[in-house]
């Protein structure tokens, strides 16, 4: 594979190690190099495993990626089955069985899973989203007004550090100590104020159930880790999502005013600059492909961070298509990828013995893709279907 700025391939961020001695050594460059569109979308795809399967152990992934969006639970598994090598849901399970992964509120105020060793240092530095999205211009936290927070954490803290607890139980309860208040309010301020993780069977592969949560710092014991610092947590994004602008980071992360962090950063990092002119920010080392390299098709799951750490998105999704995923009650669809953007959703559609891939392009496919994305789709039907008897990959028209 050619690369364009570097002779190697990507060479990830080990969470493990100190990010700033990565970089220490990295020269000062100019500004003046312009990253066309498709050479930023084949940074991104190298990046995120996407072009092609790696080998990286399940936790090292969620280290690299900087944590999966997970809102649902069976997201995070059709994403790492679309980045590792012959990957097993029961890898995952696992981790989250031996509390090595958890699920938490964290980038954008959004649910996270992300490894032990990150759950709190990422907590720690991305607290202020959080307090953000509730107490300012939120309809739970105009609700809290006049309210004693920290009596409310305290007593929030207690109960659910007593035993997990579903949030719809944790409200009711705070109500019985506050009846004026409204429950569903007080328990969002627990959820936002304490770094609530929600517990197994949540989050296990063929698992259903309610989400109960208890305190990262109960749960994790002395598997919870040191410190991380703003400068690596911004190191780590653009190892894992760069290059990327000011903005692109404050996108992903939910964090403002980081130019003045960033700027203090540049003596360490690459810059560049899209197509447009904005400046681009990247760590040393990390891979550039030619834009010509061949991306294969892919599958992604609703709500896979490929797609919501941006800015700008259109490295991998044009705008129009953007608003196609996104659906009026705020999820998004799940999505594949042909040559390395967005071209259409999928859906499985489950019943006894009988599995369908349903294949929903935006537009006309050609010959090609759509054999090599009935291959892809075949594949997955197998990992997320593997006992149906009539597994079908089914193609839309498209619109």
């Amino acid at each position: 594979m050619k690369y364009f700025g570097t002779d190697a391939p990507a060479t990830f961020v080990d969470a493990s190690t100190e990010t700033s001695a990565i970089v220490s050594d990295m020269p000062k460059r100019s500004s003046s190099t312009v990253l066309p569109l498709r050479s930023l979308n084949r940074a991104l795809l190298e990046r995120q495993l996407l072009l092609r399967r790696s080998t990286l152990s399940v936790e090292k992934t969620l280290q690299h990626l900087v944590g999966m969006q997970a809102q649902a639970t069976n997201p995070p598994y059709f994403g790492l089955w679309t980045r590792l090598d012959g990957f097993q849901p029961e890898a995952l399970s696992r981790l989250i069985s031996r509390r090595r992964a958890v699920r938490i509120a964290l980038m954008r105020s959004t649910i996270h899973l992300v490894t032990a060793r990150d759950c709190l240092p990422l907590r720690t530095l991305l607290q202020p989203v959080l307090e953000r999205a509730l107490l300012t211009g939120s309809a739970y936290g105009r609700a809290l007004e006049g309210m004693d927070i920290s009596a409310l954490v305290a007593f929030g803290r207690a109960l659910v550090e007593e035993k997990p607890r579903p949030l719809i139980e944790l409200g009711e309860l705070l109500q019985e100590r506050w009846p004026e208040r409204d429950a569903k309010s007080l328990a969002y301020a627990i959820r936002n104020l304490v770094p609530l993780v929600q517990v197994p069977p949540r989050g296990l592969w063929g698992v259903g159930g309610q989400a109960a949560s208890t305190t990262a710092e109960s749960w994790l014991g002395g598997k919870a880790s040191s410190e991380l610092s703003l400068d690596e947590l911004i190191l780590r994004y653009l190892a894992a999502f760069g290059p990327a602008s000011v903005k692109d980071v404050q996108t992903w992360s939910g964090l403002t005013r980081l130019r003045e962090v960033i700027e203090e950063l540049r003596p360490r990092l690459r810059t560049f600059r899209d197509e447009h002119g904005v400046e681009l920010f990247d760590v040393p080392n990390a891979p550039l492909p030619e834009p010509e390299v061949p991306a294969p098709p892919r599958f992604l799951p609703d709500f896979d961070n490929v797609l919501l750490s941006h800015a700008d998105r259109t490295r991998i999704i044009s705008e129009e298509h953007r608003q196609a995923i996104a659906t009026a009650n705020g999820l998004f669809l799940s999505t594949f990828l042909v040559d390395g953007f967005v071209r259409g959703t999928w859906k499985l559609e489950q019943e006894r013995e009988r599995a369908a891939l349903v294949i929903s392009p935006f537009t006309a496919l050609k010959k090609p893709e759509r054999a090599a994305l009935a291959e892809e789709g075949a594949r997955l039907l197998a990992f997320a279907a593997p006992d149906a008897r009539t597994p079908e990959v089914r193609f839309v028209p498209s619109k």
